[in-house]
This record gives C-alpha cells, structure tokens and sequence, in this order.
C-alpha cells in the first residue's frame, strides 16, 4: 500500500507523532511512568495466563478466554506502548506510512478480539448460572476453540476493512498525527480527500463488531440477573452474582472508553482528551484487567501466589 498525493500535493511518505508531551523536562517523566506501567500490564496479565495454565482448578471455560484475555492486553499494549517509549528516548517519532498502517491493523485486529471474548465470557456465565444442565456440553472444549477461531476470522476481516479504506485516502499534508500511535479519527483529519465513506464505515462496522457483541452481553446479564433474583438466599445472590462482577466491571471501562474515544468522528479538530482516552484504551485497560479478576477471587489469588513462589499442582 502507498500513499496517493493530492491535487495540488506531494504524497506522505512518514507521519510525525508528537506523544504525550513535547517539553523535554517531561518527557523523561513520562518515559518512566509509561515504562512502569508496561512491565506491570505484562507482567499481571502473563501471571495471569500462568495461574490460569498451571491450576487445576481453573482449567475452566471462564478462565480459558480470560487466558486469550490476557493474551490479547499483552500484545495490544505491545503495539503502541513500545514504539512510544522509543520516540521518548528520541525525541523525535518519524513513521513510515506502511508502518502506521501495520500498527492501525493489529490495533483494529486486538480491538475486536477483545469485544468477542469478552462476549463468550458473559455467554459462559449465562450458561453457566442460567443452563447449568447443559452447560458442560454447550460450553464444551470444542466449543471454546470454535468461539475463539470465528473471533479471529471476524477482527481480521475488521482491521484488513479499516486498513484497506483508510489506504484510498491521500495525504498530501500535513503529517503531524495529534496522538500517540496511528488511528483511524486521527488519519482522516490528515487526509485531503473526502472521508465521509470512511467515517460511515467505521460507524457501520463498529456497529457490528461493538454493537451486536454489546446487545449480546446486555441480554446475557439481563437473563442472569432474572436468575440471581430468584434465589432466596441474600447470601447465595451475592455468591452467584460476584463471579460476574469482575467482568461487568471490565466490559464497562472498555466498552465506555471506546464509544468515547469515537464519538470525535466528524468534529473540526480532536483535542488532548482524546490522547487521555488513547491512554485508557491502550495502557490503563489491560493493566487494570489483571487487578480486577483477581480482586476478592480467592481461586485466582490462591493461583497466582503459586506461580509467583514456584509451587504448583499437576494433578
């Protein structure tokens, strides 16, 4: 893929990131903190997958998608975060067209692997609380592989559609992405040709792979909360119902980000804030995933100190 030029312009041939800060005397400030925050996010999210592979007891469909869950953060946080951190120890963030594109594709691609995992996992507690005698057999090993393989196979098609469209645009200046990693509101207010198209696109197909996925979820939990309010037991309801409450609180904050962060579509100009949402979507996300499934889990916690002194069952 190239960039066209324009009518009355020469085509980009690399994108300028500016980051966070662009005061020296911050920078370094902002290097440590970030740096921080990656090694936290992959650390708590591979001892997360580690807890999850080596205890018996969660070798459940539940922790079998928070393991492709962690899985995802880490790669996710992996395609902005590092090339950040480089243009802070630079100064300067230059990149190449091709390489903006790659980075807009696995970051659609992550994006969407997210909202249908995070779909099976609110489908797992609906069959789980509300079908539990056909749960083993609707929620199978074969069944899980097949969830996570029509996952793939529907973000792929997502990102290779946004990176395919946005492809078309010209740029032909100016190349100052206000943002710290390539996207897609960020692109078109760069391109000199027209992006309507595009915006609708994104709208169209965001409705798809956020909405339905969202609808999905509502109408899991909504079932659920039927249930857990049949039962008598204020005890029991709070038993039942705090196994969905770490991932409620998960689908919140990814999917209130990501409706925020697109909301911009079709303003004059995006401002700061949407660097705080990137900030969210990208960083604060997949580090606070690890924290809150393992909040008030005993099972989880239990796991994670036996990675963490190097004791684990086999059986």
């Amino acid at each position: 893929m190239h960039p066209k030029s324009g009518a009355n312009g020469t085509a980009i041939t690399n994108f300028i990131l500016p980051g966070l800060v662009e005061t020296p005397e911050l920078q370094l400030v902002v290097f440590v903190l970030f740096f921080c925050a990656y090694m936290a996010t992959v650390g708590g999210n591979l001892s997360i997958l580690a807890a999850a592979l080596v205890e018996p007891k969660l070798h459940t469909p539940m922790y079998f998608f928070l393991g492709n869950l962690s899985v995802l953060d880490v790669v996710c946080i992996s395609v902005t975060i590092p090339s950040m951190l480089s243009c802070l120890l630079s100064h300067k963030c230059t990149v190449p067209y091709k390489a903006c594109l790659t980075q807009l594709f696995f970051f659609y691609l992550l994006a969407g692997m997210d909202c249908f995992v995070l779909t099976a996992m609110a489908y797992d507690r609906f069959l789980a609380i509300c079908q539990p005698l056909t749960y083993s057999t609707c929620m199978s090993q074969t069944v899980q592989r097949i969830l996570v393989a029509i996952s793939w196979a529907c973000s792929f098609a997502n990102a290779l559609t946004h990176t395919v469209a946005i492809s078309t645009l010209n740029f032909c200046g100016p190349n100052v992405i206000n943002h710290f990693y390539c996207d897609l509101p960020q692109l078109f207010q760069l391109s000199c040709s027209s992006t309507q198209l595009n915006e609708l696109l994104l709208f169209g197909v965001g409705f798809i792979m956020a909405g339905t996925p969202m609808a999905l979820i509502f109408f899991s939990y909504a079932y659920v909360a039927a249930v857990v309010l049949q039962i008598r037991s204020v005890k029991g309801r709070k038993k039942t119902f705090s196994t969905c409450g770490s991932h409620l609180t998960v689908v919140s904050i990814f999917y209130g980000t990501g409706i925020f962060n697109y909301m911009c579509l079709g303003s004059a100009t995006l401002s700061d804030n949407d660097k705080a949402v990137g900030i969210f979507n990208t960083v604060i996300n997949p580090m606070l995933n690890p924290i809150i499934y393992s909040f008030r889990n005993l099972d989880v916690q239990d796991a994670l100190w036996r990675v963490i002194m190097g004791r684990w069952s086999l059986t």
